[in-house]
């Protein structure tokens, strides 16, 4: 009944007209005079159907993005019903576990895969980038270019590797951070191994055994990175995953450059100090010199305006290309051990740091990356990022067939919809889909086989070389020639090798 009232009133007040022509289904606001239920409603040519959003995070940049989408906000009696859920690492656990006995519907995605951890925690992330290279290695591949994660060893069980790489370069500093944890807690550096061995005792006493969550990385510290201003910063960039199996990524531009409030210096008097050597905003917000305005930030285009102004244009583009590599490669890592839910997406923060060669190094890769914002800017473009990830994973054009064929009610189907990758959705553009790469590499392949075959072949018997599968007086002596030329060659090659 509520419904019949719903299109009556829409068809008073001249809503019901829509552009079923361009795109499966339109978003409609209504006046204010009409039923609150109109006002959250999308069209599927006759039928109405509801999208039901989910949140454990209260941020404006998450929540805000749902509501202006019209979509209905989740409660507690709606259960298991609910179609996009921006979740925690905790509740995707608690989704995937096998004693919820949740199993997902066509119309539901979730923002982590269930085993994300396999490139965000830092063990596993070094761990897995190092079989990799042994992959790459065994099939003959180029590994020079898997150069960008620094010399790391996981401790407790690494320590003896540690121990002797440390001795070959005993004034080098290391940096030691803890696998599971974020925002620069837990993180020191070291540059006598007197101090390893004193934090070791501690940490790890007797034979107590190590839990995982308690494992650390220690990795070659980067004493050259390239200073602007004489300060020390690193690059946060977003890459959104919609598969990986196939591999399906995209790239947002809304990077930027985070920078530490003090100047960089390698004196060891200030190897401790938090705001000369991490450039977590969690770390320099507590700054004397934290500027609230700008927040440290610069956004990824003032960066490149200035790399291009002071080295050129062609090593900024280098750089940028080789970030691009260590995104795909990372990811190509972790690929053959990452469960790929088909209900499951993934928005990384990668974090990358650039040496005065302009050389990057990959730092770490972020499952949940800050939604907090410091500045007004930063405020923005968590809001615009978080929009334009919606806009990638679910697009209004994924819309199950079954629906149209049926005319079903219900959500739409973001899921099954959505086989061509999108070239490019608000600030992300699509930077590697390995069907097209696989399609690629096959074409290039049937043309090479094609030029092969179109090639003239030329016959190595007789006293003159003739174009095989020409005719000649001896009843085609050619290497395609006849089978009584094929006889006599083969004679004639046994003669030769008596």
């Amino acid at each position: 009944a509520r419904l019949g009232k719903t299109r009556q009133d829409s068809a008073r007040l001249g809503e019901t007209r829509r552009d079923s022509t361009t795109r499966p289904f339109a978003t409609r606001r209504l006046p204010a005079a009409a039923s609150p239920l109109t006002a959250t409603m999308y069209v599927l040519k006759d039928r109405v159907f509801n999208v039901k959003w989910r949140s454990d995070f209260d941020k404006a940049c998450v929540t805000v993005n749902f509501e202006r989408r019209g979509w209905h906000k989740w409660k507690e009696s709606d259960q298991d019903d609910w179609n996009i859920y921006w979740a925690s690492v905790y509740s995707t656990k608690q989704v995937f576990s096998s004693d919820s006995h949740i199993r997902l519907g066509d119309h539901q995605l979730i923002n982590h895969f269930p085993n994300h951890y396999e490139l965000t925690r830092k063990d596993l992330m070094v761990k897995n980038m190092k079989r990799y290279r042994k992959e790459v290695q065994r099939e003959g591949r180029d590994t020079s270019v898997l150069d960008f994660v620094p010399t790391t060893f996981v401790l407790p069980g690494d320590y003896a590797l540690f121990v002797e790489e440390y001795r070959r370069q005993p004034n080098s500093t290391w940096i030691l951070k803890p696998s599971a944890r974020a925002q620069g807690k837990g993180i020191f550096l070291i540059n006598k191994l007197s101090q390893v061995r004193k934090w070791y005792a501690t940490q790890w006493p007797g034979a107590i055994k190590v839990n995982s969550s308690d494992a650390y990385v220690v990795s070659k510290y980067i004493q050259n990175p390239l200073l602007i201003g004489g300060k020390k910063f690193d690059l946060r960039l977003y890459v959104c995953v919609r598969s990986y199996r196939p591999l399906q990524a995209y790239k947002s531009s809304l990077c930027f450059a985070r920078f530490c409030n003090y100047k960089y210096t390698e004196d060891e008097d200030d190897l401790d100090n938090a705001f000369v050597h991490l450039t977590n905003v969690a770390v320099q917000k507590h700054s004397d010199s934290y500027n609230e305005n700008h927040g440290s930030k610069w956004p990824l285009e003032s960066l490149q305006f200035y790399l291009r102004s002071n080295y050129g244009h062609e090593r900024t583009e280098k750089l940028m290309r080789e970030i691009d590599g260590i995104i795909v490669h990372t990811l190509k890592a972790c690929q053959s051990v990452m469960i790929n839910d088909r209900h499951c997406f993934e928005l990384y923060g990668y974090d990358i740091i650039v040496d005065d060669a302009l050389k990057p190094w990959l730092i770490e890769v972020n499952a949940s990356p800050s939604l907090s914002a410091t500045t007004h800017a930063d405020r923005r473009l968590k809001f615009q990022l978080i929009n334009d990830t919606i806009k990638c994973v679910a697009p209004k054009h994924w819309v199950s067939s079954a629906q149209k064929q049926s005319g079903a009610g219900g959500v739409p189907n973001f899921v099954s919809g959505g086989s061509s990758p999108l070239r490019e959705t608000g600030s992300f553009t699509l930077l590697y889909d390995e069907v097209s790469q696989q399609q690629e590499r096959l074409r290039m392949k049937r043309e090479a086989e094609k030029s092969q075959e179109d090639r003239p072949r030329w016959s190595t018997w007789g006293s003159s070389a003739k174009v095989s599968g020409s005719s000649s007086s001896g009843g085609g002596s050619g290497i395609l020639g006849s089978h009584s030329g094929s006889r006599r060659a083969f004679s004639a090659r046994s003669s030769f090798r008596h």
